[in-house]
């Protein structure tokens, strides 16, 4: 009896590895077959073959989700109607399935704002109120801000929290909450593709030449730092007039004692006053004092110099700030507050600092040369010197496109621009001085060299 039972079980076995054998052989035929169609971009061709794939088995090849979330949304984008509905929830499910299969590849934060963000692209086909996609994104970044890291995202959640205060369901104070959530995300991605994208800049200045690999990755980091910055920058013309300092102002000054020990909201509430030029108003003076009052920092420090114009409270700034990119930009805030003051040789100093800790951050470089260009009748002696002016203006902007891949194309034609202004070959064969070196005077005290012609 027991041969029996022992020897049934091993047939069952062998049919079942066979079996086994046999699906993963159909599974490895339809998952070249879509493989290769997904290659050729022919979706429509790849559907069938990797339909059967996905369902036979969901945990055989990741390529059933990475290749799946094409193939679904070149569907998407050929329907309509019930169709389209149909396939917008089924990429839905695909990236359910996917987090289930694979668990590691796809990490919650990621999935979800992804799930949020084709609601809302489609929100109109599925019928989906704002308060509902709201919510998806909140759920991305309640559940894991980590990995909710896609720009487009970020921007779609605080858009639509500005959406839902418009429609007054949601308070100023909330709002304001989560633009300030929001900007510390992005300014935490910020920071880990600029302290990478740094790396490979200074490499480049010291004369080496970068891999294939390292330029793509420098590329890829430009990228989506140019994209975080059009997201910041959108961001705040979405606030637009809701946070100005008619709105903020009485705002914070009702809120002020209850709030008054809560750091969090003492350091964002000085921040955004200072941010929409309410810095002259007494309730910015009174936020800065009570933060530094009980958690003193570099932000605090900074505000009470610019307020006081006192040596000690900038020195405590640079001392209390021992992160390299926020010194760097601190440095740019002070620089462009002397900037717009008109103190053009502090500001150059403190750009140049900020240039030191960020290397990849070229837009010191196109404010300086915009501080020589605007200097230029009054750092000249004739004609020709003053307008020698726009050769240094014009070799400044040019650095910053040169470390600074998202600043290229601004960088050149501002270079061109000055250098319009410069000179021109006639000028210098009149005045016979090409090659030579001409000094420039007054705060800029610097060099340049006339072209040769």
């Amino acid at each position: 009896m027991k041969t029996r039972i022992t020897l049934l079980m091993i047939a069952l076995f062998m049919g079942f590895n066979l079996c086994v054998a046999q699906q993963d052989e159909e599974c490895m035929n339809n998952l070249s077959i879509f493989d290769s169609y997904v290659k050729s971009k022919k979706y429509d061709d790849a559907y069938g073959p990797w339909t059967i794939v996905r369902n036979k088995c969901p945990k055989f090849n990741r390529a059933i989700y990475a290749h799946g979330e094409k193939i679904l949304k070149h569907k998407i984008s050929n329907s309509s109607g019930a169709e389209q509905v149909a396939h917008i929830n089924d990429l839905i499910l695909l990236w359910d399935q996917a987090r289930e299969n694979f668990a590691s590849k796809y990490p919650v934060g990621e999935v979800e704002s992804d799930k949020a963000q084709l609601t809302y692209k489609y929100r109109k086909e599925l019928n989906a109120s704002a308060d509902k996609i709201y919510n998806m994104f909140d759920g991305a970044y309640t559940k894991d801000v980590t990995n909710f890291k896609s720009a487009q995202g970020l921007y779609t959640y605080f858009s639509l929290i500005v959406d839902l205060y418009d429609a007054k369901k949601k308070s100023a104070q909330q709002m304001f909450d989560k633009y300030d959530d929001v900007i510390e995300v992005i300014e935490k991605l910020e920071k880990s593709y600029t302290e990478k994208l740094n790396k490979l800049v200074q490499k480049e200045d010291g004369g080496a030449i970068l891999t294939k690999k390292e330029g793509r990755y420098k590329k890829n980091y430009e990228a989506n730092l140019g994209a975080f910055e059009k997201v910041t920058s959108s961001m705040d013309t979405k606030l637009g007039q809701r946070a100005n300092c008619e709105v903020l102002i009485p705002l914070y000054q009702k809120d002020f004692e209850e709030n008054k020990n809560n750091t969090i909201w003492l350091q964002r509430a000085m921040n955004r006053m200072f941010t929409k030029g309410c810095k002259d108003d007494p309730l910015f003076l009174k936020l800065v004092e009570q933060k530094n009052s009980i958690e003193p920092n570099a932000d605090t420090a900074f505000y009470l110099y610019l307020l006081t114009d006192e040596q000690k409270y900038f020195d405590q700034t640079i001392q209390l700030e021992t992160d390299k990119l926020r010194k760097a930009k601190l440095y740019k805030k002070l620089a462009d507050d002397f900037r717009k003051k008109g103190s053009y040789s502090r500001a150059r100093q403190y750009f140049m600092e900020s240039i030191k800790l960020n290397p990849s951050d070229g837009s010191p470089y196109l404010k300086i040369a915009n501080m020589y260009a605007k200097s230029a009748n009054n750092c000249g002696t004739d004609n020709f010197s003053k307008r020698a002016v726009f050769w240094l203006a014009a070799s400044t902007a040019e650095k910053a496109g040169r470390v600074d891949g998202r600043l290229r194309k601004a960088a050149s034609q501002t270079a061109t621009s000055y250098r319009a202004s410069a000179p021109s070959t006639a000028d210098i064969f009149t005045k016979g001085n090409a090659g030579q070196t001409i000094q420039i005077g007054c705060w800029i005290g610097r060099s340049v060299k006339v072209p040769n012609i």
